[in-house]
């Protein structure tokens, strides 16, 4: 496997956006640990997507929009650290399907995990809804807890 900085130049497109979106996260999210880092901070991540639009459903099928998906990596960023690992992109009519190996810590609990983010668009190439699917152990609670903290619609 490779780091995502050392494919992203290979692809163009819907493709090389997805792979944009993960590196900026990465960013981001290390960024997130320093003093004075705001919801604001987050606008390289926004201008990605189209913010009025967004929805994220992640690993326990949890429905967020935009407003509250910053506010759940705002939450989770400042106390986390998060890499992945490239494994493979794939563009079928418009959509990008991108499967990472992800580690996570989050206080003391460690994870890996294989994850595929489908990646949808609008017409102007912003990203409009994620889908996240993960193979991963059994998480513990402590991992559970930190969804607590954000108000999800469904």
């Amino acid at each position: 496997m490779k780091d995502v900085d050392e494919v992203i130049d290979a692809y163009s497109g819907r493709a090389h956006t997805a792979l944009l979106y993960t590196q900026t996260v990465k960013r981001l999210a290390d960024a997130a640990k320093r003093p004075g880092f705001t919801v604001d901070d987050w606008a390289p991540l926004a201008a990605l997507v189209d913010t009025g639009e967004f929805e994220r459903v992640g690993n326990f099928k949890e429905v967020m929009n935009w407003t509250e998906y910053v506010g759940f990596l705002s939450n989770w960023a400042p106390s986390s650290s998060w890499e992945a690992s490239f494994k493979r992109v794939t563009e079928v009519d418009g959509v990008v399907f991108l499967e990472l190996e992800e580690r996570s810590e989050v206080g003391d609990f460690t994870s890996v995990v294989n994850s595929l983010s489908v990646y949808e668009f609008t017409d102007e190439e912003k990203i409009s809804h994620i889908d996240l699917y993960l193979q991963m152990a059994l998480p513990n609670m402590e991992m559970l807890d930190s969804y607590q903290s954000v108000e999800i619609s469904e």
